[in-house]
């Protein structure tokens, strides 16, 4: 299915969208019609028609769009007093918190580019990133402050900015904030500064700051294992974001102004900044900014947001369908509740649906599909058009190509393949890394450069999209990625492990969960203080949601008959037991 002029028809008559909806996205070349300001200019653009309208609030303090705008041209002196200039890298490695969102676009507007950290990344991924992007300076909150005094002086960073969530609250709140919400201090030093020291300095920048950014200009690197597993920044554009944003617009065909958006998922992550925040900013919308899900809290975020829109992965469905408070809850308020960074099961939707029903609401979740890539989503069930079992179909001016695996060749309708990608969304490259760029974009014989995404699926007759598995080894827990070889690398450095083999275990909750088989090497025998060793190690080096939750010991491990470790064999022994 090839969203674009050529079809548009044909949407039309199958009762999809109207000619309307489409054309709004699917004028001649993308770059004909989208918006190829920075995506401040964007946000801007929405203070300019709206500036009374909430931005976000964030545990009970709101901002304007006026005010937003105004504390992020101070964000952006601050950061030319710090001699931040246009290609610049800064490191955000912040939860949902209003510095986070002031801290982007103040980056943005000065033609730098963000680089988005997990902040519960171990201190050496941190490491690499801050190397891989080049910051010169990075925010974190001051919890997370000790993993940059670990790695101090081993990055090109010239100074941290230390932020705490008690700034951002309401006075009241802020003041309990700080007696109770552990937030350790940081002394200032040539190294560090405080957000509001930080921002104070924004008066001594005489310098009008004049936005000169295109489209085409680097605008964020998010950072993914791509297809083989090795950590890559994707460098993505003004234009991929913004286009993002209209397409989704474009999509769900009833965001208004004044809407508002729960914005659950992280800042870190495609899905959560390119829609959870870009998007909606850029709509007029207010973001519900929630730093950490706590689905104790739904009952309450649900009764006093009354939220239009809420995007997240199937986990936190699964969590809010355990919450006996939610029952009694009205949800007649939602206009869209969309789902991604992991597989819906028919099942899940089918109870997701039906709760919906059962508290008001008249709509369904709409299952997504996206790679960090191109930013996030790029194909989404058509509201009211569910197909079991399919993903949807692409967004505006999006092409979707099965192709066979490790060929350009696309294959008949219904049969299974690669699933390719290209549009208006899709990423510049991958930093500093040539080679898996070169592997991971190719053009075709119709001159289009398109992402093989290392996932399996097929399409249907009428262009809807189904995916199936991917081809790499990959472990998705809690929405986010955690590549094997990646955390046995890291335990097979350990002094006392021979090897390891790494495999997700089915979980209630998390969906998979990440469990360890380790073999000792001559001399060390299974222990507690080993095993307490070996997770100590990883703890350094692997982020907290990507360590594994259970560590076993083997003699040996089934191996395949090329001596490779069959893991597949040790997921059929997990499946037995679960079975039991």
């Amino acid at each position: 299915w090839r969203v674009g002029r050529g079809y548009t028809r044909r949407l039309e008559e199958q009762g999809l969208y109207t000619m309307g909806d489409i054309a709004r996205c699917s004028i001649g070349k993308p770059t004909d019609y989208y918006n190829e300001d920075l995506l401040y200019k964007m946000v801007e653009n929405t203070r300019e028609k709206y500036p009374e309208y909430t931005a976000y609030d964030f545990m009970g303090k709101s901002s304007t769009y006026r005010e937003f705008i105004k504390d992020v041209d101070a964000c952006a002196k601050a950061l030319r007093q710090e001699g931040i200039k246009k290609g610049d890298a800064v490191t955000i490695c912040l939860p949902n918190v209003p510095q986070a969102v002031i801290m982007f676009y103040a980056i943005n507007k000065i033609g730098a580019v963000a680089s988005m950290v997990h902040p519960l990344s171990a201190e050496n991924e941190i490491m690499f990133y801050l190397n891989e992007s080049k910051s010169r300076i990075a925010i974190t909150l001051s919890r997370f402050y000790n993993k940059f005094e670990a790695i101090k002086g081993r990055t090109q960073l010239e100074k941290v900015i230390v932020a705490k969530i008690g700034e951002a609250l309401p006075t009241v709140k802020g003041f309990l904030y700080k007696f109770v919400g552990h937030e350790p201090n940081v002394e200032e030093s040539p190294w560090t500064i405080s957000w509001q020291k930080f921002m104070e300095n924004s008066k001594n920048c005489k310098e009008d700051i004049i936005e000169d950014g295109k489209g085409e200009d680097s605008a964020a690197i998010l950072f993914s294992g791509g297809t083989t597993g090795t950590s890559k920044g994707i460098l993505l554009t003004n234009l991929n974001f913004n286009a993002l944003a209209m397409q989704t617009e474009a999509m769900a065909q009833c965001l208004e102004p004044g809407d508002v958006m729960l914005s659950i998922m992280p800042v870190f992550h495609g899905f959560g900044l390119g829609i959870g925040i870009h998007t909606m900013l850029s709509a007029g919308a207010k973001c519900v900014l929630i730093p950490q899900i706590n689905p104790k809290e739904f009952p309450s975020l649900f009764k006093k947001q009354k939220p239009n829109y809420m995007a997240g992965v199937p986990t936190l469905f699964e969590a809010i369908l355990r919450n006996k408070e939610m029952d009694g809850v009205d949800l007649s308020c939602m206009k869209g509740l969309f789902s991604g960074g992991d597989s819906l099961s028919i099942e899940l939707k089918k109870k997701m649906d039906n709760f919906l029903k059962e508290h008001g609401a008249t709509i369904q979740v709409q299952e997504g599909y996206g790679t960090t890539e191109c930013v996030t989503a790029s194909c989404l069930t058509p509201n009211g058009h569910y197909r079991e079992g399919s993903i949807g179909i692409p967004f505006p001016d999006t092409f979707y190509k099965i192709v066979t695996p490790e060929t350009n060749e696309e294959v008949a309708p219904n049969q299974m393949g690669e699933i390719c990608i290209t549009g208006p969304t899709l990423m510049k490259e991958y930093i500093n890394n040539p080679k898996e760029t070169y592997q991971t974009l190719r053009v075709h014989d119709d001159g289009k450069t398109y992402l093989h995404t290392g996932d399996l699926g097929y399409m249907d007759e009428d262009g809807f999209v189904y995916f199936v598995q991917r081809l790499k080894r990959m472990i998705v827990t809690s929405g986010y990625n955690v590549y094997p070889s990646q955390v046995e690398n890291v335990i097979d450095a350990h002094e006392a492990v021979l090897f390891s083999t790494v495999i997700g275990v089915k979980d209630d909750y998390k969906m998979q969960r990440v469990k360890a088989f380790i073999v000792l090497k001559p001399g060390f025998s299974p222990s507690d203080e080993i095993r307490e060793s070996i997770k100590a190690h990883c703890a350094k080096s692997i982020a907290k949601y990507a360590l594994p939750s259970e560590y076993e010991f083997r003699d040996n491990l089934p191996k395949t008959l090329v001596g490779k470790v069959a893991y597949r064999e040790l997921e059929k022994e997990e499946e037995a037991k679960a079975t039991v």
